[in-house]
C-alpha cells in the first residue's frame, strides 16, 4: 500500500512539472540572446514581471525560474556571506596608486564571489549576499573629509577614481567574451557624498562646470571604458530632481550620451524617498511609475511590489515599459549564464579552494603594504628585527575591527599591528603590550601602568586613530552622533593626551601607527612623535604589513589620494557641493599633507621630462616621458604622477590636475624613464554651462611624487621636472 502511494505521488507531481527545460525557447543557449529574452518574458504575468524588477526577485515555479537576489557586496573582498578574503579598504587600494593591482585585486574576489555562488546554488541557496551581481565600486567623490563613507570610495582625484574603478570593474567582470564572470556596479548615480543624515532629502546644486569636470568623469571612464554593467542611482536628488527620477542623469546622460547598455538600479529605498523625502510624488504607485520611466530597472525596496502593477493599470505606465525593462534586467541574468546548463562557462568550474587562499591572503598583504603612507621618519625607521625590547599599546594594536572597515567579509586569519610586530621580531625580545587608553574616552581608572613601563624599552609602536565606530554609513557606526559622519578631524582628545604623556615619560623613539578611512589632522601630534605610519583600515593582512613597513622588509611607497586639511577652518560648509576650496584641484590653503604625498626609506631625483610635440590641437596626442633616480641606498617604488595646470585659464582651471601615474621600481642608482600618452581632450576645461572646450594657449605638465606645490617640497618630496605645452583649436 505504501509503495502504491508513493508512486502515485510520484507521477502526479511529474504530470505537474513544466515542459522539459530543452523545450523552453529561453533556455536555449544556441539562440540569439534577443529571442531568448522576448521568449521569456513573454511567457510571464504582469505580476511576475513586477515582482521579477524587484531586488529579491521570487521564483517561478511553473517556468523552473529560481529566486534570484539582485544585492551582494564586494567593496574590498565578498561582503557579508561568510568566509572570504578582507583586502584593504577602498580608500587605502586608492593609495597604491597601482592600476593593475587593483584589477588584480578585483580578480580574486570574482573568484571567491563565483566559487561561493557555485557551492550556494549546489545547496539550492538563493539569498541575499549570495549571488553575482555585486553594488561595488563606491566611485564618489570624496570631496569633504567629514563624510563618512569617503572611505568606501578612491579619493577626491576624478582621474584616479575612474583610472582604478575601472581596474575594479574589470577584474570582477572578467574578460570572457560572452559570459560576466560578476557583475559590477557604479555608485552612487550622482553628485553624492553627505551629509548622511541628509542624504535622503538633500538637492546637490553644484555648478555646470563642476558637475561636468567633477562629478561625472569617473562614472563616465566606468561606462565608456570598462562596459560596467550596473549603475546604482543615488538617494538625493540633483538640480531638483530625485537622481532615481531624473531623464537626464538617467537618459539624456547615461544611456544617450555615453552609450550605457547595462541595467540600473536603485540604491535601497531611494524609491520611498520620492514620496517621503523629495516630496515629488503623492504616493507608492506614482513613485514606482515615475522611477520606471526614468530608467530604472530594478527596485531595492518594495515600491515596484507595492505600486508598480496599480501605475500600469492607472495608465501612468504601459506594460510595454514593463516588459522592455525587464528584458534591460534580465540580459544581465543571462550575460550571467544563470539559464544556461550547469557547465556552459568556464566560471561554474572555479572551487571552494580559492575562497581566503594563500595566494588570495598574500595578495592581500602585498596591496597592504603599497598602500600604508609614511607621513613623517626623523631617521627611526626602519626599526631592526632584533630590538632588545619594544612596547606595542594603543586601542588599535590587538583591533580586528580596525582591519575591517566596512562592507567585509569574515576571516579566520585576520593579524592585527600586535600579531604582525610580534611575528616579524627576533626570538628573544621583549615586547610589552598593553591598551593603555581607550578609543574615545578618557580612562575611568586614574592608575596608569602603561606609559611608564613602555619608555622604558627601546622603542614604543602607539597604534591609534579612527574605526568605524565612528565614521561609516547612516545607521552603522554606532558610536557617532551624526550618523557616521564627522565634526572633527583631529585625534580624539584622549589619545592626543596619552602621546602627550608617553613623550613626557622619556625621549624612547614613538612610531605612531593611525588607523582610519578619512583624513585626521596630526597637528597637535606631529612633534610628539619621531615617525607617522598612516594605515588605513588594511585587511586580515595588516598587521603582518604594517610590521613589514616598520622593520623594513620593504619600503612604504603609498600615496595619499586625499589632502589633509589642517583643521576644519580650511573646509568650506559641508552642505556646499561646490568645488571652491576643496580637494587639492580647489584648495589654495596648505593642507597639513597634500594629495599624492607619501615618504619612502630611500631619495628621488627627477631628472627631465620631454614631449613628442609641444603643440596639441583637438583631436592630437603625444608621449610625456619623464626620467626619474633612486638616489639613496635602498631599493624602493616611486609613484610617479603627471599634473596639469593652466596658468593662463585663471579660475576656470583647477590648480593641479591630475593626468597619469605609474609605480616604478627602482634599485638603489638606477634611473628609468617613464612614459605617459597624453591626448587634447585630457587637457579640455569646462564653461559655467558644463560645455567642454580645449582652451587655448600655454598647460604646464610637471612630473612628480606629490602635487607639486611648496608644501610637498617642504615636507620632502624632491623638485618636479615640468614642460609646457601649447593648445590650439
Amino acid at each position: 500500500m505504501k509503495k502504491y502511494l508513493f508512486f502515485t505521488v510520484a507521477l502526479t507531481l511529474l504530470l505537474q512539472m513544466p515542459i522539459l527545460a530543452q523545450e523552453y525557447p529561453f533556455l536555449n543557449p544556441n539562440l540569439d540572446l534577443e529571442e531568448r529574452l522576448n521568449d521569456a518574458v513573454g511567457r510571464l504575468t504582469l505580476e511576475e514581471k513586477v515582482l521579477q524588477l524587484q531586488h529579491d526577485a521570487p521564483a517561478i515555479p511553473r517556468l523552473g525560474i529560481p529566486a534570484y537576489n539582485w544585492w551582494n557586496e564586494a567593496l574590498h573582498g565578498v561582503a557579508r556571506n561568510g568566509k572570504a578574503t578582507v583586502f584593504p579598504q577602498a580608500i587605502g587600494m586608492a593609495a597604491t596608486f597601482n592600476e593593475d593591482l587593483i584589477y588584480q585585486v578585483a580578480d580574486a574576489i570574482s573568484d571567491e564571489a563565483r566559487a561561493k555562488y557555485n557551492a550556494a546554488i549546489q545547496r539550492g541557496i538563493h539569498a541575499q549576499y549570495a549571488g553575482l551581481t555585486f553594488w561595488s565600486p563606491n566611485i564618489n567623490i570624496f570631496r569633504d573629509p567629514r563624510w563618512g563613507r569617503g572611505q568606501e570610495t578612491y579619493g577626491e582625484d576624478p582621474y584616479l577614481s575612474g583610472l582604478l574603478g575601472s581596474a575594479f570593474v574589470r577584474g570582477l567582470q572578467g574578460n570572457n567574451p560572452q559570459y560576466l564572470k560578476t557583475a559590477a556596479c557604479a555608485k552612487h548615480y550622482a553628485v553624492h557624498s553627505g551629509p548622511e543624515a541628509l542624504r535622503h532629502s538633500f538637492d546637490a546644486l553644484p555648478s555646470r562646470r563642476d558637475f561636468r569636470e567633477t562629478y561625472l568623469p569617473a562614472f563616465q571612464s566606468l561606462v565608456e571604458e570598462a562596459k560596467v554593467e550596473a549603475v546604482m542611482c543615488a538617494y538625493n536628488r540633483v538640480y531638483g530632481e530625485p537622481c532615481c527620477g531624473s531623464p537626464e542623469l538617467i537618459q539624456q546622460i547615461l544611456r544617450e550620451e555615453w552609450g550605457f547598455k547595462g541595467h540600473m538600479v536603485s540604491d535601497c529605498g531611494a524609491l520611498t524617498d520620492f514620496h517621503s523625502g523629495h516630496n515629488i510624488t503623492e504616493d507608492v504607485v506614482e513613485s514606482a511609475a515615475r522611477a520606471l520611466e526614468a530608467g530604472v530597472d530594478v527596485n531595492c525596496g518594495g515600491t515596484y511590489a507595492k505600486g508598480l502593477q496599480q501605475a500600469v493599470e492607472r495608465g501612468l505606465v504601459t506594460e510595454a515599459l514593463v516588459d522592455q525593462t525587464l528584458k534591460t534586467l534580465w540580459r544581465t541574468r543571462f550575460r550571467l549564464g544563470m539559464f544556461d546548463p550547469p557547465g556552459s562557462n568556464p566560471f561554474d568550474a572555479i572551487s571552494p579552494e580559492v575562497v581566503n587562499s594563500p595566494e588570495h591572503r598574500a595578495l592581500s598583504r602585498e596591496a597592504a603594504r603599497q598602500s600604508m603612507v609614511l607621513l613623517k621618519n626623523n631617521g627611526i625607521l626602519p626599526l631592526s628585527c632584533n630590538l632588545e625590547s619594544i612596547a606595542v599599546v594603543g586601542p588599535h594594536a590587538a583591533s580586528t575591527d580596525i582591519l575591517l572597515a566596512n562592507y567585509y567579509g569574515v576571516t579566520g586569519n585576520a593579524v592585527t599591528v600586535l600579531e604582525g610586530i610580534t611575528n616579524k621580531i627576533g626570538i628573544g625580545t621583549k615586547v610589552f603590550y598593553k591598551y593603555g587608553v581607550r578609543p574615545y574616552q578618557n580612562n575611568a581608572n586614574p592608575v596608569d601602568w602603561v606609559t611608564g613601563s613602555a619608555m622604558s624599552l627601546d622603542a614604543v609602536v602607539a597604534v591609534m586613530g579612527i574605526s568605524g565606530l565612528i565614521e561609516g554609513e547612516e545607521g552603522e557606526s554606532i558610536a557617532s552622533a551624526h550618523k557616521g559622519d564627522r565634526t572633527e578631524l583631529g585625534l580624539p582628545a584622549n589619545q592626543i593626551e596619552f602621546l602627550k604623556t608617553l613623550r613626557n615619560r622619556g625621549d624612547t623613539p614613538i612610531i605612531l601607527v593611525v588607523t582610519g578611512g578619512s583624513p585626521v589632522s596630526l597637528a597637535e601630534v606631529e612633534d610628539l612623535v619621531d615617525a607617522i605610519l598612516w594605515v588605513w583600515y588594511p585587511g586580515e593582512e595588516g598587521g603582518n604589513a604594517v610590521a613589514d613597513l616598520i622593520f623594513g622588509s620593504t619600503s612604504p611607497s603609498g600615496r595619499l589620494p586625499i589632502t589633509f586639511p589642517k583643521s576644519l577652518d580650511q573646509l568650506p560648509p559641508y552642505e556646499d557641493y561646490g568645488m571652491t576650496g576643496r580637494t587639492y584641484r580647489y584648495m589654495k590653503e596648505e593642507p597639513l599633507y597634500p594629495f599624492g604625498y607619501g615618504l619612502s626609506y630611500t631619495t628621488f631625483e627627477y631628472e627631465s621630462i620631454t614631449v613628442g610635440s609641444k603643440n596639441l590641437s583637438s583631436g592630437d596626442r603625444t608621449t610625456v616621458s619623464a626620467t626619474v633616480s633612486n638616489t639613496g641606498q635602498t631599493g624602493a617604488e616611486e609613484v610617479v604622477q603627471l599634473y596639469a595646470s593652466w596658468p593662463e585659464a585663471g579660475e576656470a582651471a583647477p590648480l593641479f590636475d591630475l593626468k597619469g601615474v605609474e609605480r616604478v621600481y627602482l634599485a638603489p642608482g638606477q634611473t628609468k624613464t617613464v612614459q605617459f600618452e597624453v591626448k587634447a581632450s585630457d587637457l579640455q576645461l569646462y564653461d559655467e554651462s558644463g560645455k567642454a572646450y580645449l582652451p587655448e594657449g600655454p598647460v604646464q605638465l610637471y612630473a612628480s611624487g606629490a602635487v607639486p606645490t611648496a608644501r610637498s617640497k617642504a615636507l620632502g618630496i624632491p623638485d618636479p621636472v615640468s614642460l609646457t605645452l601649447n593648445l590650439k583649436k
